[in-house]
């Protein structure tokens, strides 16, 4: 697991299915194995038609998607990497700056 892979998982049990999740966790952290969790972005699946929310920054195929996610920006979930699929895509360099941009904005956070 990297910081920035996208990965599938459940982050409550209401969840009937895995979402797509980005790995924000720094890099020392995802390759530590004493340390069983790591920080994400959850993402849900949009319609071709259906908007983005001002929170959020929009993934797709050249993330390695096979549809258009939305990734909520201005909440972090902590996720035990046991419950996590292993990689099926990475953020690109582009939308790393989008999400990181967007979580400065959404969290009021000092430039």
């Amino acid at each position: 697991m990297h910081q920035w892979d996208i990965v599938r998982v459940r982050v409550n049990e209401h969840d009937r299915d895995a979402h797509p999740a980005v790995v924000i966790s720094c890099e020392e952290d995802c390759q530590d194995p004493e340390f069983l969790r790591v920080n994400v972005l959850y993402g849900s699946k949009k319609p071709p038609a259906a908007g983005v929310q001002p929170w959020q920054v929009l993934l797709n195929g050249a993330d390695g998607l096979d549809f258009r996610t939305a990734v909520d920006c201005g909440v972090f979930y902590l996720v035990n990497k046991g419950a996590c699929s292993p990689a099926i895509g990475t953020v690109t360099l582009e939308r790393r700056r989008a999400i990181g941009r967007k979580m400065i904005e959404i969290l009021r956070l000092p430039r």
